[in-house]
């Protein structure tokens, strides 16, 4: 988990460096196509010179302009909670992409892994069919290689082992999933409980000023709201992947019931 934090933590500032990079270049080819332009046009008139420079100064602005819109609201909305909801986002993201990395490796072609197994049965054994599944990673070849060492006190015993051991890995799939439920339901509650403590201290304000003036109602509003809008984006981003991973989840769960039927039946045929 922490290799997994930090390297989430590095791929973000070598985004950051690169955004950068690229906008430093566009300002070179900006600064010298400005320089042809000024020497060609050096007998004409200062002013149109100069039209080339102050476009480029907006242009740099404008790009400026988003980042520090983000440090502005991120320091309005409670520098504090808004940290804690940033925190949950990044712990958040690392559980998730630690499931979908998982779940992609576990994935298997089974009908391929299938023919192998049927295959290894017919031309060496068991003891060949229980070679292909040792080498072949994910869940489905652990279940087929489990019910390969019982497979000598009867079906009825490979059946109930295969039954056992696939919910053990069924809960191996689900793992961490409570841990970014959890996020995503916490996220709006701090968001909610940061609008809740700057409305109280914009009642605050109001009452030391002794006035009631739009500017100190909507200040303090904005302030508050502010809070609560990050929550709830952090928890649509979690809400996503963790859609995508009770789906991934299902799809694997569905591979390997199927298979295993399929599993079951080529074990009873090599065994007449």
């Amino acid at each position: 988990m922490k290799k997994l934090i930090a390297f989430l933590t590095i791929a973000l500032m070598l985004s950051f460096g690169i955004s950068y990079v690229a906008f430093s270049q566009e300002t070179t080819g900006t600064d010298d196509t400005t320089t042809i332009v000024n020497d060609t046009l050096a007998d004409t008139t200062v002013v149109v010179a100069e039209t080339p420079v102050t476009t480029l100064e907006e242009d740099a602005e404008e790009v400026k302009g988003f980042h520090q819109i983000l440090k502005k609201y991120f320091i309005e909305g409670n520098a504090g909670f808004m940290g804690i909801v940033l925190l949950t986002l990044i712990l958040g993201l690392a559980l998730s992409i630690e499931r979908i990395i998982y779940l992609n490796l576990a994935t298997t072609n089974t009908r391929k892994l299938l023919n192998k197994v049927e295959t290894s049965l017919e031309t060496g054994g068991v003891d060949a069919a229980r070679d292909v599944c040792k080498n072949t990673s994910g869940p489905v070849a652990s279940i087929f290689f489990q019910g390969l060492t019982r497979y000598d006190e009867g079906l009825e015993i490979v059946e109930k082992s295969i039954v056992s051991y696939g919910s053990v890995l069924m809960g191996r799939l689900e793992s961490g999933l409570s841990w970014i439920s959890l996020f995503i339901s916490i996220a709006p509650m701090l968001g909610f409980m940061g609008t809740v403590i700057g409305m109280i201290q914009a009642f605050d304000n109001i009452e030391a000023q002794g006035d009631i003036s739009p500017a100190v109602v909507a200040g303090g509003i904005k302030v508050a709201l502010l809070t609560t809008v990050f929550g709830l984006i952090v928890a649509i981003i979690l809400q996503i992947f963790y859609n995508y991973i009770v789906s991934k989840v299902d799809s694997l769960v569905n591979d390997m019931e199927d298979s295993t039927i399929s599993f079951v039946d080529i074990l009873a045929k090599y065994k007449k």
